[in-house]
């Protein structure tokens, strides 16, 4: 089995955007840390993101749980072909992690991952918002992201410490094998039991908005 490694580390702090004066409603300002910069050299992770990164949206965006976004290295290819002729660098979908040799059917919740001297726990999925839309101009990406299965995660951070690229990935411990990125987006979208929905609901290691999510699925209410 391929040891994961981190190929490439981005970070970005928000910014706004767009013609205030524009016609055009989609060219009005937004506001966004979408955006994402290479970074070469050791980078400092704390518990709630990486030196020189930040979130627009903190409602939504960042915390302890959505440290990091990391995706797999893996999709570029198929995502070149894909969007052509868009040329997709690695950060294009706005990570911080890009992984080479891991991809969502190999990361399960509460995974824990030596980097380093880092460990890292995954917590959620990522569900892509309109921003992933509207910085490559396509309504329909953050969809098709869900539907092709290439979501990316979040990583939340145990130890906090310099990080860089080709580092692996060490796997300490896997508490929820069941677990799965696609599994657990397959209850969310498609997946209406509500005992299934009760299990997720009761795991500790998944992030908390979530569980919440699950917990009225499995007592029905507003579903």
């Amino acid at each position: 089995m391929k040891t994961p490694t981190l190929l490439s580390i981005q970070v970005g702090l928000p910014k706004q955007l767009g013609d205030k004066d524009a016609i055009d409603p989609n060219n009005r300002p937004w506001t966004t840390g979408i955006f994402k910069e290479p970074m070469q050299g050791s980078v400092w992770l704390g518990k709630t993101n990486l030196a020189g990164d930040g979130q627009a949206d903190l409602t939504v965006h960042g915390g302890p749980d959505k440290a990091v976004l990391a995706y797999s290295a893996d999709h570029y290819l198929v995502w070149r072909e894909e969007l052509a002729p868009l040329e997709l660098s690695y950060g294009a979908f706005g990570e911080n992690f890009t992984i080479a040799g891991q991809t969502e059917a190999s990361v399960c919740i509460g995974d824990i991952y030596a980097i380093g001297e880092v460990k890292v726990q995954v917590s959620q999925p990522r569900m892509p918002c309109w921003k992933l839309a509207r910085k490559w101009q396509m309504n329909d990406l953050p969809g098709r992201v869900i539907v092709t299965g290439r979501s990316g995660w979040y990583f939340r951070v145990l130890v906090e410490g310099y990080v860089e690229n080709n580092l692996t990935l060490e796997l300490l411990e896997r508490t929820f094998p069941q677990w799965t990125i696609p599994r657990v987006l397959e209850v969310y979208f498609h997946n209406k039991d509500r005992d299934v929905a009760a299990e997720l609901a009761a795991c500790p290691l998944l992030d908390v908005g979530w569980r919440q999510t699950f917990s009225r699925r499995a007592r029905n209410v507003n579903f």
